[in-house]
């Protein structure tokens, strides 16, 4: 299972919603196939709707 506050943690070269987005697609391709959005990320450009749009994203890179 793939855990929101534990990427975060873990993923010390994140410093934006957008490389965050690109840890998400990677990680979904990998394999793991549950993702739990536990917390808000803590970026300056995380968007309002920042919760559907990353299920979206790993969703969509679980499919393709």
């Amino acid at each position: 299972m793939l855990i929101l506050s534990e990427v975060l943690m873990q993923q010390h070269h994140i410093n934006s919603y957008a490389d965050l987005l690109l840890v998400i697609q990677e990680k979904a391709k990998s394999g793991e196939i549950f993702f739990n959005i536990d917390i808000k990320p803590p970026y300056i450009d995380t968007p309002d709707n920042w919760e559907e749009h990353l299920e979206s994203i790993f969703t969509s890179a679980l499919r393709g």
